[in-house]
C-alpha cells in the first residue's frame, strides 16, 4: 500500500501512527475481548479512554481548571446553533465578526433564535482580509462576541484575535486548534470540530468557562443543554465512542511529538515553503489573501490560466498529491496543511508545482 499526501480540508489526513494503532486495536481493545466500537461507553474501559483523552487535551492546550471540556457529537455547525440557546437570554443579542464562509454560517445558525448581529465583516473585499478591530460596531448588551479563528475556504486567519470588550469572546477554532500555543483564558468559549487537527469527523470539542454554564440561556430540551452534558461527563447520551477514542490517540501523538510549540514550528515552516513557491512563481500561481492574515492551515491559490486546473489536478494525483481542488465558492486550488501533514508532503507539492510551471508556463 502506498499512501498519498492528502491535502483534504476535512475530513483531513490523520497521523499514520494513529491509524496503525487504531488498526491494531480494531478487533480487540486491551483485554476486553471486543472492539472499542463494541464496548459500553459506561464501562470502566471506555471511561478510562474518555478520561485520558480529556487529561491529554488539557495538557496539550494548557486548559485552565475553571474551564469545562465537552466532547459532543455533530460538528462545529451544531455548536453554532446551540451557542445562543445556552448562553443568550431571551431577547439578548449576539455579536458576530464575519471573516469568511464559516463566519456567515455561524450567524445563519444563530439567527434562528436570537438577534444575531453582524458587527463587522470583510465580505465587501471578498474575504481577503479580516475586519480591522476599529471597525467592530459592538453592542452594549451582547451575550457574546463570535469570531472564526481560521477560515478554511478563504484561507484567512486572525493573527492574533483582538480583545472583544466586555462580552465573552467565543471562537470557532475548528481548523487551527492545537496548531500553536493558545491562551484559552482570553476566551469564554473555544470550540472545534475534530476532523482537521484533532481526529476524525463526528466529534466536537467545546471548551467553556464554567461560570458561563451557569447562564440560564433559552428554553431548550435537555439534550441541547451544555450544563447537562457537563454534569454527565459528555455522556448524557451514547457518545461517538470510536471518534472519541481516535481523538485521544491523536492528542497523545501530538504530545509525544513535542506539543503545540513543536507544531507551531512545523506549521510555520510548511506555510513559508508553500507561500514562497506561490509568490516566487512570477504570477503563474497567485494567492489573493492579505499577507498579514494568510492562513497557516489552508492555502488557496489560483493558476494564471484556469484552463490548466484540470491538468494540474490530474498530474498532481499521479504524483501522489490528492485533494487539492479548491472549494466551489472560490475555485482554483486549496492546500490544507494541518498538524498531521508532514513537511515532506509540502516539499513534494512545491517541487511538483515548480515542475508543472516549467512544463506548462
Amino acid at each position: 500500500m502506498s499512501r498519498a499526501f492528502n491535502f483534504s480540508p476535512g475530513p483531513a489526513t490523520l497521523p499514520e501512527a494513529v491509524l496503525r494503532r487504531a488498526q491494531a486495536e480494531m478487533l480487540e481493545y486491551g483485554n476486553t475481548g471486543a472492539s472499542i466500537l463494541e464496548i459500553s461507553h459506561r464501562g470502566a474501559d471506555f471511561i478510562a479512554v474518555a478520561q485520558r483523552a480529556e487529561a491529554d487535551l488539557r495538557t496539550l492546550l494548557s486548559i485552565p481548571d475553571d474551564y469545562a471540556v465537552l466532547f459532543t457529537s455533530g460538528g462545529a455547525t451544531t455548536v453554532q446553533a446551540l451557542l445562543p440557546l445556552n448562553f443568550a437570554a431571551p431577547g439578548q443579542a449576539c455579536d458576530y465578526v464575519v471573516s469568511g464562509h464559516w463566519g456567515k454560517t455561524a450567524i445563519k445558525q444563530a439567527a434562528h433564535c436570537v438577534d444575531a448581529r453582524t458587527v463587522a465583516s470583510s465580505e465587501a473585499g471578498g474575504f481577503r482580509d479580516v475586519p480591522a478591530r476599529e471597525t467592530w460596531q459592538l453592542s452594549n448588551d451582547a451575550a457574546y462576541v463570535h469570531v472564526t479563528a481560521n477560515e478554511t475556504i478563504h484561507g484567512v486567519e486572525w493573527q492574533p484575535i483582538p480583545e472583544a470588550g466586555n462580552a465573552p469572546l467565543v471562537a470557532d477554532f475548528s481548523s487551527s486548534i492545537a496548531s500553536e500555543p493558545l491562551d484559552i483564558s482570553k476566551f469564554g468559549i473555544v470550540y472545534a470540530g475534530a476532523q482537521k487537527n484533532l481526529g476524525p469527523v463526528g466529534i466536537t470539542v467545546v471548551i467553556v468557562r464554567r461560570d458561563l454554564l451557569e447562564r440560564a440561556g433559552q428554553p431548550r430540551a435537555p439534550i441541547f443543554d451544555y450544563r447537562a452534558h457537563a454534569a454527565a461527563g459528555s455522556m448524557l447520551n451514547t457518545p461517538p465512542s470510536w471518534n472519541w477514542y481516535v481523538l485521544g490517540l491523536t492528542v497523545k501523538w501530538m504530545l509525544d511529538e513535542g506539543g503545540v510549540e513543536e507544531f507551531a514550528r512545523r506549521n510555520a515552516a510548511k506555510a513559508k515553503l508553500l507561500y514562497s513557491a506561490i509568490d516566487n512563481s512570477g504570477g503563474f500561481y497567485r494567492n489573493e489573501v492579505a499577507v498579514g492574515t494568510r492562513s497557516r492551515m489552508n492555502v488557496p491559490f489560483f493558476l494564471h490560466d484556469p484552463a490548466l486546473d484540470a491538468l494540474f489536478l490530474s498530474e498532481a494525483k499521479e504524483a501522489g498529491l490528492v485533494a487539492l481542488k479548491g472549494h466551489r465558492v472560490l475555485g482554483g486550488m486549496r492546500v490544507s496543511i494541518y498538524n498531521a501533514m508532514p513537511e515532506a508532503g509540502v516539499q513534494t507539492l512545491t517541487t511538483f508545482m515548480q515542475e508543472f510551471q516549467k512544463a506548462h508556463g
